[in-house]
């Protein structure tokens, strides 16, 4: 029998050390566990609801981050290596709840979100009640890991309360937008690097590094989502699903920056993009003229600057299996966004 696929195969990673993979297979294993012990309640309902996101998968992004980072410390097996991957994860489950409530969204991952299933107010305590467990799990790993624990969920609000809120007058949508990235998705992946580390044992400075590079990584890998879903379905999403819904993505909006009006090519691309594109045939055409267009070229050395910005961070971490995995990570969100 085949081993169970890894979050990180069906994002197109794969280990070139053996050892590193079975122990990151078997830590992935244990921490799926307890994401399914943390979300149990007495009360079915609440089981039910606030596991609903939880079975439905996921790439298992961050638990993943966290058991690669542990690799550079002397412990990597520890109990709190795993106990913070599951912090990191019922964080990000918990937001995807509270997401889907903003975006009024149907579906998440081919099946029915939580506020759809049942409405918002079930979907928003089920996010708050993940969100509850994991700081009675991160408690019980010290007062730092709560200072830590805290400050990325102020981050998290706050980027959230940003986008809600939208473009402030005079201000730049590109580097709105960047900054509620850096905020949504850096933050917490920039935190999972750094627990990972930090609970394996290792030193200051590498936690240090391994949290910009989290931070740095974080940012592409959500920037390279935005290429994806113009370019393909390998996001999970089909394509055109955030040109359909108006969610701005860095490829439309350095089209908008730089548009010219006075070309018919960007002229027709702003009147569709201000138009209603849940028309399947102008969102076709949207799409047509994006994955030619060169702002989506743009968007793509974006995300290769930021990958080749966070490989070089990991220069300054001692050479091993650890520190390949992390700069395998770069190649793979070049790859995903290509």
């Amino acid at each position: 029998m085949s081993p169970t696929p890894l979050p990180a195969e069906s994002l197109g990673f794969t280990f070139a050390d053996e050892a590193l993979e079975a122990r990151v297979r078997a830590g992935l294993v244990k921490v799926e566990q307890a994401l399914r012990d943390s979300a149990q309640s007495e009360a079915p309902f609440v089981t039910e609801a606030v596991q609903h996101v939880m079975v439905a998968g996921g790439k298992r992004f961050r638990p993943l981050l966290v058991l690669l980072a542990a690799e550079l410390g002397p412990s990597s097996g520890s109990s709190e290596v795993i106990d913070a991957a599951v912090v990191v994860e019922l964080t990000h489950v918990a937001t995807l709840y509270h997401d889907d409530v903003m975006d009024e969204a149907a579906l998440r991952r081919g099946s029915s979100t939580a506020n759809a299933r049942w409405d918002n107010s079930v979907a928003i305590l089920a996010g708050d009640w993940l969100f509850a467990r994991a700081s009675d799990l991160v408690a019980s790993l010290g007062p730092e890991a709560v200072r830590i624990q805290s400050r990325t969920f102020g981050r998290l609000v706050e980027g959230q309360i940003r986008e809600t809120l939208g473009v402030s007058e005079g201000q730049d949508p590109l580097a709105h937008y960047l900054s509620v990235v850096a905020d949504k998705t850096g933050s917490l992946i920039a935190t999972s690097a750094l627990f990972g580390a930090r609970f394996a044992g290792a030193s200051a400075e590498v936690q240090e590094t391994v949290r910009a590079f989290g931070e740095e990584i974080g940012q592409a890998f959500q920037l390279a989502d935005d290429i994806l879903d113009i370019m393909s379905e390998e996001s999970g999403k089909t394509p055109g699903t955030d040109l359909r819904e108006g969610v701005p993505t860095l490829p439309v909006l350095i089209f908008r920056a730089q548009a010219d009006p006075s070309s018919p090519v960007d002229a027709r691309l702003l009147e569709l993009l201000d138009s209603d594109l849940t028309d399947d045939a102008r969102l076709a055409e949207a799409l047509a003229i994006l994955r030619v267009h060169p702002s989506l070229q743009q968007a793509e050395d974006d995300v290769r600057r930021r990958a080749d910005d966070a490989r070089k961070l990991l220069s300054d971490l001692p050479e091993g299996p650890g520190r390949s995995a992390l700069e395998s990570l770069c190649d793979l969100v070049v790859t995903r966004s290509i």
